[in-house]
Formats: C-alpha cells, structure tokens, sequence
C-alpha cells in the first residue's frame, strides 16, 4: 500500500504540478503569492497525507485489501476516515495537489487539481459506486445514504 502511495505522490504531487508550475511562468501568469503561503501549504499536506495513509490502513486492516482494483477490500469499510466521508482518498489527494499549488503559487496546478476532481467524479466515482454496490448491497446502499461524498456531515451547517 505505501508503494502504491508513494508512486501516485511522486507523478501527480511532485511531477506534473512542477512541470505545469514552469510552464505558466515561461508564459508569464504572476504567480500567486501571500503571506504565510508555504506554512499553508505545508500544514494543508501534512494533514491531506495523514487522512490518505489513515484510509488506507483502514482498506487494508479493516477491509482486508487495498484501493487498487486487482486487490479490492473484501469487507465494507466504514471505519476510520470513511464513517465521515465515502471518499476520503479522493478528498485527501485533492488537498494535497491543492498544497503543492499553494507551494508553488501556480494557478494552472489548482486548474489540473479541478480537472482531477471532476473526471474522479464524472467517470471514476460512479464506477465505484456500482462495484461497491454490486459487492456489498444493501449494507454499500445504507451507507451511501448515510454519509456524503465529498464534504463530512460534520462540516455542514443547518
């Protein structure tokens, strides 16, 4: 799991966003720039880090598996980050792409994290969804129900 880990992170957190970083600054974007930008950053990491490791030790201890497809979790997970979001992995990489934007000052890295939000919710989510569903039936639907996708109840106000 901690391969799998470390593999997403060093494409999609510390290759391409550096890659898109340069290429917005060779066109001249002003980059975006505040006090106590990179503190942000760092702290906006380290806990979108601790939320991804927490989920997977939770599909890995509690469901008996991992997030890839070839060795999916063989008991529903609704423990750990997952009793307050259904996608807590899909929650914490978004806020880490959002952390290296915010260290690098890049717009077009925050626009590649939006674009990465919707094609995991347009195409990948609903996928998922119906697996977990078709696995798990009526115990996926309750949960479904009960927790939201994307921001925790928690978080919510009214």
């Amino acid at each position: 799991m901690l391969g799998q880990a470390a593999v997403f992170w060093i494409v999609f957190l510390f290759v391409i966003p550096p890659v898109l970083a340069a290429a917005e600054r060779a066109v001249g974007v002003p980059s975006l720039v505040f006090d106590g930008q990179r503190a942000v950053a760092v702290v906006l990491f380290v806990a979108a880090s601790v939320l991804n490791l927490a989920s997977g030790f939770a599909l890995a201890l509690v469901g008996k598996g991992t997030p890839l497809p070839l060795d999916q979790p063989r008991r529903l997970v609704v423990r750990g980050p997952y009793r307050c979001v259904r996608n807590p992995m899909a929650v914490g990489g978004l806020s880490q792409g959002l952390a290296v934007g915010l260290w690098l000052g890049a717009w077009s890295v925050f626009a590649y994290v939006v674009a990465g939000g919707l094609l995991w919710h347009v195409f990948v989510r609903p996928i998922e969804e119906a697996d977990l569903a078709a696995r798990f039936g009526s115990r996926y639907e309750a949960y479904r129900r009960r927790v939201r996708c994307w921001i925790p109840g928690w978080l919510l106000v009214g």
